[in-house]
């Protein structure tokens, strides 16, 4: 093997696929990242893959000149801080001998011992899980859908994911498709975030699928979608998920791969609230800005902000105390306000979540007691449930 690539395209291919690499494993073949050159019809490609034996990446780049294809499986750390360190570079090349590869630039020959690159585990084909060809089994769903709108769908739910629950199907995004409508939910128990999208061309007889995503799959997402304005292809199996990126041939300028999160998740329709008669509308900058101002003075004693809403005034008054620190007092005009007073308590940082999430400058808030959880909304698309606290 022996390639010339521009720097900067590898070193952001790097960073991208040192997500999917294994900080501690009994296997080293998991802690590196396997490069494969290919060239046909005069255009070269070269792939960088990683693996975790949880999720997979694997980055094309076709900023590159391949003089002889072959691949190699070297250390991402050594491979990252070395193209890092040449940053002074337009371009590196990269010669494979044996099992080891040399990376170099004009005044700079590193030699990196690697593995063979059949060590490394393979990695699921997209399009032949979408066909059912050859030994892979064939996706049970498969969907299309605007990169933009899955980033969206995927920072309204993802921030209110549990950390670390014994209950392992919380710890992950459920995605959901009901005829023409994607949805994603996600709670920790103490709140729940609920987003939907139209399904553009989709049929809207075709058979309802549900699984559930581990977070950090999402957060992978995220970062390969970036600023990129593309079709995501989605397919799913019983055990895994794949997200196929762009409109270029096969397969595309990334494929992530990702096992499915194991168990049932709640029965989250039961959880949203039906009968509130309380309905607050607000500026979402408003309302965040003065929660946070409020929250200054709050502790891990005293988590909560009362939050006194005014029908007459139509006004909002924001308290918090923290013993030996201070109280705290905002108070805000409301857009409108339909019931009778109430006072409530919530923690802060669970609202100032759903506010970060939102484009809409105007959001509603439904209440119903001071034991009842609140509900917020965003259009008809978003739908966010969040439990109150104890105010002593």
């Amino acid at each position: 093997m022996k390639v010339i690539c521009d720097r900067g395209a590898l070193m952001d291919a790097i960073n991208l696929v040192s997500g999917a690499v294994a900080q501690r494993s009994p296997r080293p073949q998991l802690q590196c990242v396997k490069i494969s050159a290919s060239k046909a019809n005069g255009a070269g490609e070269v792939t960088l893959s990683a693996t975790d034996a949880e999720i997979a990446l694997r980055i094309s780049l076709s900023q590159v000149d391949v003089h002889q294809p072959g691949e190699a499986l070297i250390p991402a750390d050594k491979l990252k801080q070395i193209v890092s360190a040449e940053d002074g570079e337009p371009t590196l090349t990269l010669e494979l001998d044996g099992d080891a590869v040399h990376i170099k630039g004009q005044d700079a020959h590193f030699k990196v011992f690697g593995y063979p690159a059949n060590d490394f585990p393979p990695i699921p084909d997209f399009q032949a899980m979408v066909s059912g060809t050859g030994d892979t089994p064939k996706a049970k769903a498969f969907i299309t859908h605007p990169s933009a709108s899955l980033a969206t769908l995927v920072a309204r739910t993802i921030f209110a994911t549990a950390r670390e629950s014994s209950r392992y199907a919380i710890n992950g995004v459920l995605l959901k498709r009901d005829g023409k409508r994607l949805e994603m939910v996600a709670t920790d128990g103490r709140r729940l975030a609920l987003a939907r999208a139209n399904l553009t061309g989709a049929d809207k007889d075709a058979k309802g699928m549900s699984c559930i995503v581990p977070s950090k799959a999402l957060h992978m997402l995220q970062r390969l979608i970036g600023s990129h304005d593309e079709p995501v292809q989605i397919a799913v199996t019983d055990a895994q998920i794949l997200f196929s990126f762009g409109t270029a041939a096969s397969p595309g300028r990334a494929v992530l791969v990702s096992n499915l999160v194991d168990g049932s998740f709640p029965p989250y329709e039961d959880v949203i609230p039906k009968d509130h008669d309380k309905k607050v509308t607000f500026d979402r900058d408003v309302l965040a800005s003065a929660v946070r101002r409020a929250a200054l003075l709050t502790n891990e004693e005293s988590r909560g902000v009362r939050m006194l809403f005014n029908a007459k005034d139509k006004q909002l008054e924001l308290t918090s105390r923290a013993p030996e620190q201070g109280e705290a007092k905002v108070r805000v005009n409301l857009a409108d306000y339909v019931g009778d007073d109430l006072e409530i308590g919530f923690n802060p940082t669970f609202i100032v979540d759903a506010l970060k999430v939102l484009e809409d400058n105007q959001v509603i808030m439904e209440l119903k007691a001071p034991g009842k959880p609140g509900v917020m909304r965003s259009g008809s698309d978003f739908v966010y449930v969040v439990m109150p606290v104890s105010l002593q």
